[in-house]
């Protein structure tokens, strides 16, 4: 029970140290059917208005004309954004991107692994595996990592500039539900990632933006998921 209760503490503190609009997105439940228009067509929410920090349908647009945007589209049951509207937000460097449909994308949220796999590369806080050089499979998991590190996210988010995310530069046309494969587990079969063109991409943007130095070490860092189920913590040095 008292363990129960440290874990409620816990969560409730990282939930505080995240910005409205970030704690927004990750709890939001995207393409479910809007409340008020349900007997519409196209009425799946799948727009996060990053003011309200709410998910909307395409009919409900015109009462949040005026406020920053985000597109949500979905991939295999599970909800992604592309990188290039993520990167205007919050540093996504580590986050493993998918080029799906020759668009990069990154998960909101990480997803349900339906069996064990052994691999020296896994993501921090699920455990998922990754290729090289990433460190988390989606945006949440970065971001509980850092929490549970202890890091300050302001460092990693940026200013919000509205003129990125305006009504007109959504695509309303039935393009977010992306192409499928047959099973989301063969990461990388089935999934292109971008590694040495991600690398190319990330080396210009830090001329451009200050970005706290990050430590992440595979031989150095115990994963979240680990320390969630009580392994012990292991020396570097041994």
């Amino acid at each position: 029970m008292m363990r129960e209760g440290h874990e409620e503490e816990e969560m409730m503190m990282m939930v505080a140290r995240k910005p409205a609009w970030l704690e927004g997105l990750t709890a939001e439940t995207f393409f479910a059917s809007c409340g008020i228009h349900e007997s519409r067509r196209k009425s799946e929410k799948n727009v996060f208005c990053l003011l309200c920090c709410l998910s909307v349908c395409p009919h409900c647009l015109t009462s949040h004309r005026s406020h920053p945007l985000l597109q949500v589209r979905r991939y295999v049951y599970h909800d992604v954004i592309r990188q290039s509207d993520l990167e205007k937000l919050i540093d996504c460097s580590y986050i493993q991107p998918y080029t799906i449909n020759g668009a990069k994308v990154i998960f909101i949220n990480q997803r349900p692994q339906s069996r064990a796999k052994v691999s020296s590369n896994v993501c921090f806080t699920c455990d998922r595996i990754l290729q090289e050089p990433f460190h988390f499979c989606s945006l949440s998991c970065k971001v509980d990592y850092l929490l549970y590190q202890g890091d300050d996210l302001s460092s990693f988010l940026y200013r919000i500039d509205e003129s990125d995310f305006t009504f007109s530069n959504l695509r309303m046309d039935g393009h977010d539900q992306l192409g499928e494969i047959s099973t989301m587990e063969e990461d990388t079969d089935d999934i292109m990632v971008m590694s040495h063109q991600w690398e190319q991409g990330n080396n210009s943007k830090e001329k451009t933006k200050k970005k706290k130095a990050s430590n992440y070490s595979p031989g150095l860092v115990l994963s979240l998921g680990s320390r969630r189920k009580g392994a012990p913590h292991r020396s570097p040095f041994s």
